[in-house]
């Protein structure tokens, strides 16, 4: 089973594409999806997150107030950390564990929908890196039509995150949505195609000796972490083919 990380930045479209490979049957685990599920009422994660930052960020029901614990983390960038290092790991198990699940389902490709893939170094861990890009002028004007604000509030937020084309530069495939959702759909049509022209015959061996299946796993992590510790040249021409 071919591992794909899939990340882009914000308004550029990544929600978009995760959608349409849904519609092709193509398995996503949703990182953002997990973040909550991880810290549902009587999990580890709550109650450390309980024990660092007290029983005030819990609602009457027990479960995680978000908005009270954004606004303590939001400014303290210390306590943001502490955060993080609790729930990143829950996460990460989490995401683990439904790798497993599809693997052990015999599917041929598992995706990552992870926001921070790069931030977060997971872009070494998987088998492929696809980001979604558009220009940031485009970027620019879907955020402020998106969430209705100016345009300084929409590149603070913007600036806020690693920039689009700096992911690009770990990208094995851009999917460039600067374009209509029917552009979109056409990329995401290529994209897997191609996919499937590269796996070919070696998903049904993988399928019927699956030691093979997961030798091979291993080897693409290995190579990936030995060779391919900084962002790769390929152009974004070269990416999106």
């Amino acid at each position: 089973m071919l591992v794909i990380g899939l990340t882009g930045g914000i308004a550029t479209g990544k929600s978009s594409v995760s959608k349409l490979l849904k519609e092709k049957k193509i398995q996503v685990v949703d990182a953002d999806l997990l973040a909550r599920v991880v810290v549902l009422p009587g999990t580890k994660a709550l109650k450390k997150i309980v024990k660092e930052f007290g029983p005030e960020i819990l609602l009457e029901n027990g479960s995680l107030n978000r908005k009270k614990l954004g606004e303590i983390v939001f400014n303290d960038e210390a306590k943001r950390k502490k955060l993080n290092a609790i729930v990143h790991p829950a996460v990460r198990w989490a995401m683990f564990r439904k790798i497993i699940e599809h693997y052990t389902g015999s599917e041929k490709y598992c995706v990552l929908d992870v926001p921070l893939l790069i931030e977060g170094g997971l872009w070494k861990w998987v088998g492929q890196v696809v980001v979604v890009y558009c220009s940031p002028d485009i970027q620019l004007q879907r955020l402020m039509s998106r969430e209705n604000c100016t345009p300084e509030e929409a590149l603070a937020r913007i600036n806020a995150q690693m920039p689009i084309v700096d992911k690009v530069a770990y990208a094995d495939y851009v999917i460039d949505n600067s374009g209509t959702h029917q552009e979109l759909s056409a990329q995401v049509d290529a994209f897997v195609e191609k996919l499937d022209k590269e796996i070919g015959p070696l998903w049904w061996i993988g399928y019927i000796l699956p030691f093979i299946s997961l030798f091979s796993a291993i080897w693409v992590l290995v190579t990936r972490r030995l060779l391919r510790k900084k962002p790769n040249s390929r152009s974004l021409a070269d990416k999106t083919k």
